[in-house]
């Protein structure tokens, strides 16, 4: 629980907290990515808060008997131990965008490697946020040294020999706030501006991604085999550092590559004639940087914030498609709340955003079911076990279905979904508005995969009877969608003449009719609607067929920043029940029953995408105490929690507040 704290601390909007000192400090990119480091630092590698000063200045004598003074952003020192210079255990040198690796001034050689000659410390990190070096000292018997690069440096109670000498069997670290977007964006930087490949970076970045995913895979597999499981994706310290090291690492990954091509997960995600095309150190330089995380162990927010920030980058927005921010995509999963039992469609599936969520909160509530004597990080990191595992695979290849007419869109929803931890997803190529009918490659497919979900589940009997069961209408229990809307895009009269609001060729209008084709008796769905669509004079019809055809559970305004700075528009949230036959007999001016319905101020950002906060009357960003709490691997490979008190600020976004309300509201309706 959050404790609030009032005036002790006012800050500013270019200001923060650090989480190690406590102080104020100018929130500038550089003071960011310190933070950033320091959690890294304690979230992942173990080293405690207490072990760590920042601004650490001490001094040395040169060759020449000079007395010199170095200051390094960030030391740690040896558990327990005085913070002096003989004690110093890893060194962390921070530098904002502008800074380079060869800088002569404030580079790796003149920062990093100078301060690691002046100390005892044997270890060392540079960083811009855009680019991470990792450092050793190296003495030999006779005490001359050397700095060599290396491709990452040893945790809290662990040697360089130790991740030498485990190879495939070391453990993989669970990753911290936001090191894997930065990851992924390093990455994928390095490849577009090293690799010759500006136009399919991103795709190279997700091939080796998908490698890393697969080899984790097995682990599972080797389990129900009563094999022993080893690790084929992974990197030594210093194998990406030679030309011999490099091919090895390019061969064990292209290896990866061709097996996963013919594997039942991954076959209909590549169509099996792709190639890593990377060369021998770019292979090396980015298995290095992605070997050392668990993707199976880290969140979906995590991952699928670090997925869709490479995605959103990539993909343009063309056509009327924009990806629906993460926080209105929860709150809509939280407000229709699907279960283990829901079948669940997003006829515009676009990334996987809407899926990939509802898979993460029907995750939650099976590992809850499973674990109900655990809670906190505990708890979240049964979410990743083999048991839970299983039962979510059971659910998504069965129940989670996702369309779409772009087929890059498709890759990377089907992409997106296998990192959320799923073993096989029934994303398809096709028209939404054209089915049952349409020329795209997946229309029969997608009849076959709904009747085997029916088969599985046994629900025929509540499916809409006024549907043939050859095809996929009428059988879905949940909808989520964001369809593509807008001036510019208009439905072809040779669809929009099957519908009943075929006076409109506006697509977000015809997806409201397909949506409750699709949908069950009593089938409930959220979906992203213009504002013009529940205001304008001319759509009236438009929402006299809505009101005839579904119950109205909520509705929900959005303040024009939600999709900014993506695109312009002014939105709501529009939650639906499709009616019964019986339902359907009682005339919609007669009707009687409560609405939900809400007016979100704030999502958590500005028109230009900056994250804003909860400030006080006076116009100051308010503190709060919290306990974090997290789960992570010691020494031995246990799993164990830790946590820490830090002050916070909070998001400004009304959305997970009106998510509560309405569960209140429900409670109070029944």
């Amino acid at each position: 629980m959050a404790e609030e704290i009032k005036d002790e601390i006012v800050l500013n909007d270019d200001e923060l907290i650090c989480v190690l000192t406590g102080n104020k400090k100018k929130a500038n990119a550089k003071e960011l990515m310190l933070q950033s480091v320091i959690l890294q630092m304690n979230e992942e590698y173990g080293f405690e808060m207490s072990d760590m000063k920042r601004d650490f200045t001490f001094s040395f004598q040169d060759e020449e008997d000079k007395r010199k003074r170095v200051t390094v952003d960030l030391g740690i020192f040896r558990a327990g131990a005085t913070k002096e210079p003989e004690n110093l255990e890893r060194i962390c040198i921070v530098c904002d965008t502008k800074v380079k690796a060869a800088d002569s001034k404030k580079g790796v050689e003149s920062t990093l490697n100078y301060a690691l000659r002046a100390s005892s410390c044997d270890f060392g990190l540079w960083t811009n946020g855009d680019e991470l070096h990792f450092s050793q000292r190296i003495e030999d018997a006779v005490g001359n040294e050397k700095i060599v690069d290396i491709a990452d440096f040893p945790g809290v109670d662990e040697s360089i020999e130790d991740m030498e000498r485990r190879g495939d069997r070391s453990q993989p670290r669970k990753p911290a706030n936001d090191s894997l977007i930065r990851t992924f964006k390093r990455c994928h930087d390095y490849i577009y501006g090293n690799e010759g490949r500006k136009k399919d970076a991103f795709w190279e970045l997700l091939n080796l991604i998908f490698c890393k995913i697969y080899d984790e895979k097995r682990r599972y597999l080797c389990a129900e085999r009563n094999e022993s499981y080893h690790r084929q994706f992974w990197v030594g310290v210093k194998e990406r550092n030679t030309i011999e090291g490099q091919k090895a690492v390019a061969k064990r990954i292209k290896s990866i590559f061709e097996q996963l091509k013919t594997d039942a997960i991954f076959k209909e995600v590549f169509a099996g004639n792709e190639q890593i095309s990377l060369s021998d150190y770019g292979v090396a330089y980015v298995a290095s940087e992605i070997a050392k995380y668990s993707f199976l162990d880290a969140t979906v927010d995590v991952k699928g914030t670090a997925y869709e920030t490479i995605v959103s980058n990539t993909l343009k927005q063309e056509a009327g498609q924009f990806f629906t921010p993460r926080n209105v995509i929860k709150c809509m999963v939280e407000i229709i709340n699907p279960t283990i039992n829901s079948r669940v469609l997003d006829p515009a599936c676009g990334s996987g955003g809407f899926i990939v969520m509802v898979l993460d909160h029907v995750r939650k509530q099976i590992t809850k079911n499973m674990f109900p004597e655990l809670d906190g990080a505990l708890l979240e990191a049964k979410a990743n076990s083999d048991t839970v595992n299983a039962k979510v695979k059971e659910y998504a290849e069965n129940m989670i279905f996702g369309f779409d007419f772009d087929p890059d869109l498709k890759k990377a929803a089907k992409m997106n979904m296998v990192m959320a931890g799923d073993g096989h997803s029934n994303i398809y190529n096709i028209n939404s508005l054209e089915y049952p009918n349409g020329t795209l490659p997946d229309i029969d497919r997608v009849s076959e995969s709904v009747a085997n979900s029916v088969k599985h589940k046994g629900d025929i009997k509540d499916c809409d009877s006024a549907y043939s069961l050859e095809n996929a209408m009428g059988k879905f229990d949940c909808i989520f969608t964001n369809p593509p809307f807008g001036s510019k895009v208009e439905v072809a009269s040779t669809i929009s003449e099957n519908y009943e609001l075929k006076a409109f060729t506006a697509p977000e209008v015809l997806f409201i009719e397909q949506c409750y084709n699709f949908l069950k008796p009593g089938g409930k769905m959220g979906i992203v609607l213009p504002d013009g669509i529940l205001g304008n004079p001319n759509t009236e019809p438009v929402r006299k067929w809505i009101l005839e055809h579904f119950k109205l559970l909520a509705s929900i305004d959005l303040p024009v920043e939600t999709f900014l700075p993506q695109v312009g528009v002014q939105a709501s949230l529009l939650f639906l029940q499709k009616k019964t036959a019986m339902e359907r007999l009682v005339d919609p001016n007669s009707e009687m029953y409560d609405v939900f319905m809400a007016i979100a101020e704030k999502v958590g950002k500005d028109r230009r995408g900056n994250v804003i906060y909860e400030k006080d009357d006076d116009g100051a960003e308010i503190l709060f105490v919290e306990k974090k709490e997290w789960a992570s691997y010691n020494h031995n490979g246990e799993l164990i929690a830790r946590h820490r008190t830090e002050r916070v600020k909070h998001v400004d976004d009304d959305l997970p507040k009106i998510s509560s309300a309405y569960k209140k509201f429900l409670e109070g309706s029944r």
